[in-house]
């Protein structure tokens, strides 16, 4: 059999902050160390002292380098000069795979992927929506142009890469059945992610650690924690850890509801770091893809509350006694005063370590998304 020949494979994302920079990371680790070039073309303008540390971390296995740039959220005439730079960048590095992460990651990936094939570039366009456009209402306008755009690109698409079950029963929905390869491959997590965390003295009942936006629910367990406070009769101890657009928000609300004292707000730092200041996370997302919060947090053995969105039921079973109604604060504080309050709750609840750890391992995603692409160029034989 001949040997598989290294791979140069350049990822394309947005902003360097949440599940999908995590997701890139241990990709770009594993293949690297597996002998592939890797490369990333991502956001300038977001991110923060926390995202730097996490790229001077990954810099080592990034042989193609790191180019960034401003990319903005809304699509605008900005976009254009964005996308020349991009091209120029990819060109010179003549990848064998493309993979386009989010809506703007996609976009970038296989509009550049498909220039460049009109010019005999051997190179696979792949694209994982991680949520992303999949999170717009149908019977929108908003929404149905996103999904028209999508539809559209998707004829510039070797495969789609949906990190769980939920994510590709969502774009079949919303989208249509992909006419590209489509395969699941869900989100995993490295060896040095799993070890218990425990808190540390005196540290806080309740903690929500993510970005600091209405999407992802801070406000949702702000007012539960309230709620929970009310049904106990006692003060509690909480902690918000996170960088984000609406942090300034969530801190005029704690003041009104004279929290701040109790419900502390600290930005984004190494999670397993975060775990240590808790018992108990809280992941009240309005909508999600496969987060990689909660295989973190599970990982570390801490207890995880969560809404019943995307891909988390996948994690913690469809029937579990932590899921939540999204946007349900009443619903939440009840889950996390039983939690609270119950000794046994997390051991009844939570799934097995050793299922869990075999099912969401980093290496199997990247031996996975490895097989992915070397399928894919294949075909452009």
């Amino acid at each position: 059999m001949p040997e598989k020949r290294p791979l140069r494979i350049v990822h394309c994302f947005r902003s360097p902050v949440g599940g999908i920079f995590r997701h890139v990371r241990d990709l770009a680790e594993h293949h690297s160390r597996a002998g592939h070039q890797v490369g990333i073309v991502c956001d300038s303008s977001t991110g923060s002292e926390h995202e730097d540390k996490l790229f001077a971390q990954i810099m080592p296995h990034l042989t193609l380098g790191l180019e960034r740039l401003p990319i903005r959220r809304s699509v605008g005439i900005e976009d254009l000069a964005a996308l020349k730079r991009c091209y120029n960048h990819i060109k010179a590095l003549q990848p064998d795979i493309l993979h386009g992460h989010g809506a703007k990651g996609g976009v970038v990936a296989r509009v550049i992927g498909s220039i460049l094939r009109v010019q005999r570039y051997r190179v696979a366009r792949l694209y994982s929506p991680h949520g992303g456009s999949l999170h717009f209402r149908p019977r929108t306008l908003s929404g149905e142009t996103v999904f028209m755009a999508e539809r559209v690109l998707e004829r510039a698409t070797e495969a789609i890469s949906f990190v769980c079950d939920h994510e590709r029963q969502t774009y079949e929905a919303k989208i249509g059945r992909p006419s590209c390869d489509a395969v699941r491959i869900y989100n995993g997590i490295s060896e040095r992610d799993f070890g218990a965390v425990p808190a540390s003295a005196g540290g806080a009942d309740f903690l929500y650690i993510g970005m600091l936006r209405d999407m992802k629910g801070p406000d949702v367990f702000i007012e539960a924690f309230a709620e929970v406070e009310r049904r106990l009769g006692r003060p509690l101890k909480g902690h918000i850890i996170g960088d984000g657009p609406d942090e300034a928000k969530y801190r005029e609300m704690l003041r009104q509801k004279g929290l701040s004292d109790r419900l502390v707000m600290s930005p984004a730092m190494p999670v397993r770091s975060a775990f240590a200041l808790g018992a108990i996370i809280v992941i009240p997302s309005r909508a999600e893809a496969m987060p990689y919060i909660v295989l973190e947090a599970l990982a570390a053995q801490k207890p995880v509350i969560a809404s019943r969105v995307g891909g988390i039921p996948e994690v913690l079973g469809t029937d579990s006694a932590a899921l939540v109604e999204p946007g349900n604060s009443a619903a939440l504080a009840q889950v996390m005063a039983t939690a609270l309050t119950s000794p046994d709750w997390a051991h009844r609840t939570m799934p097995p370590q050793d299922g869990f750890q075999s099912r969401f391992s980093a290496s199997v995603m990247a031996a996975q998304v490895e097989d992915l692409y070397r399928r894919e160029l294949a075909a452009l034989q």
